[in-house]
């Protein structure tokens, strides 16, 4: 029985990178200054699933985000997990964002 290869949606990917930059409050010129990127055309074209970001820059944003690549790369596999749709994680943002309003209101 010969297995689908899985493959990875680049607009889903796209999408899945500037959400995960908004919630960490960043904007395309952050990312672009983070990579070291000439201009912020790059990101945009993540973003629009025109293209993907080089391992060495899913490696990087992995970082700047706090997540494994693995969370920043969508594809067709029949098993996903979306670790954002995890209750834990949602728990998480909710307890991190209670933080962040009585730490700034005190």
């Amino acid at each position: 029985m010969k297995q689908k290869v899985p493959q990875i949606d680049l607009y889903k990917t796209g999408q899945n990178i500037k959400q995960i930059a908004q919630m960490r409050g960043m904007t395309v010129k952050d990312i672009q200054e983070y990579l070291e990127l000439s201009a912020v055309q790059s990101v945009y074209h993540w973003f629009a699933g025109k293209s993907l970001p080089t391992v060495d820059n899913l490696y990087a944003l992995s970082e700047l985000f706090g997540v494994p690549m693995d969370v920043l790369v969508c594809g067709d596999r029949e098993k996903e997990f979306c670790f954002f749709c995890h209750p834990a994680y949602q728990r998480f943002i909710m307890y991190y964002k209670k933080y962040m309003e009585l730490k700034e209101a005190g």
